[in-house]
């Protein structure tokens, strides 16, 4: 018995104090580096504070002062309005710039069509020149007729034929002198009848005639047409030699003279028409329309192959 309490006296008892003060010694470590890291982090407190106040005031009412929803959304309305403003501002701009472009289109449709005019009627003056040209050459027209009957045809068709058959017959200045000069024994000849002939030799031995006229003595209306012929006055020439005894036998030359009359009258009705622009425009090719896309053109047939007929055929 005294044995069994000795050896419960003698059994050794757990060691807390060490355990405690380690426990003790971190406690306030921690403590130290809290207040260490308080003293050091500016506004900790203020966020520490702020969330909870924010939290507060989401769970609580906003006061009867404070802005509602309608308030808050007035500012985006002024903001649409303003956009709106704006907007309709920048369409009023664009329909006055669309509008300048609009006349500057047509200001330069009108001044094309004018040049295009303008260079229409060039054009006919010169094709009239050097068909005036080729004419008092004696030379062809060429590609030239075709474009007088283009140009001047519908509007003065006379005297476009006119000056065609002259260039077709051509009659030079040259050509009539030329002729006058082998018609004159022709022009010059009396009738054959001898009791003419006296009379008329007889009316020339004294020729009466106003002063400043010109004589009616047939050399001299044969001269004064030579001169004319020599100045270009055909018209004043042929009537000279119509007046001349031996004229019906000079049928030709009065003829080729008539020719070169009308086609010098032509040729100037055709300038004026020309220069003043009473000319019909040239006629253009009319544009052929592009082809669809993946449209397949119709097979054109051979010359051995008929073309199909489209109702009622043979068979």
């Amino acid at each position: 018995m005294t044995d069994r309490s000795g050896f419960e006296r003698s059994a050794p008892r757990p060691r807390f104090g060490p355990v405690l003060t380690i426990a003790i010694i971190g406690l306030l470590i921690g403590l130290g580096l809290m207040a260490y890291a308080v003293r050091n982090t500016p506004g900790f407190f203020r966020t520490s504070a702020s969330t909870p106040a924010a939290a507060a005031s989401g769970a609580t009412p906003a006061p009867a002062g404070a802005p509602t929803a309608a308030a808050a959304g007035a500012p985006a309305t002024a903001t649409l309005s303003a956009e709106a403003a704006t907007l309709a501002l920048r369409e009023s701009a664009l329909a006055a710039q669309l509008a300048n472009l609009e006349a500057r289109a047509a200001r330069i449709d009108s001044d094309s069509a004018a040049a295009a005019g303008r260079a229409g009627r060039a054009e006919a003056i010169l094709t009239a020149f050097a068909a005036r040209r080729a004419i008092e050459r004696g030379v062809g027209l060429g590609y030239l007729e075709g474009e007088l009957r283009e140009r001047f045809g519908p509007t003065l068709p006379n005297d476009v034929n006119a000056v065609i058959r002259s260039a077709r017959a051509p009659v030079t200045l040259e050509d009539l002198r030329n002729s006058l000069n082998a018609a004159a024994p022709t022009l010059l000849a009396s009738r054959s009848d001898w009791w003419s002939g006296l009379g008329a030799e007889l009316r020339n031995l004294v020729v009466i005639h106003k002063a400043g006229t010109p004589s009616p003595l047939p050399s001299d209306r044969l001269a004064r047409a030579r001169r004319m012929i020599e100045t270009g006055n055909v018209e004043g020439a042929l009537a000279e030699v119509q007046r001349l005894p031996g004229a019906a036998g000079a049928g030709s030359w009065t003829a080729a003279a008539q020719r070169w009359i009308d086609a010098r009258r032509a040729l100037d009705t055709l300038e004026a028409a020309a220069i003043t622009g009473a000319i019909a425009p040239p006629r253009t090719a009319p544009i052929a329309a592009a082809p669809l896309p993946g449209a397949v053109p119709s097979p054109v047939p051979e010359s051995g192959e008929a073309a199909p007929a489209e109702s009622g055929g043979l068979f």
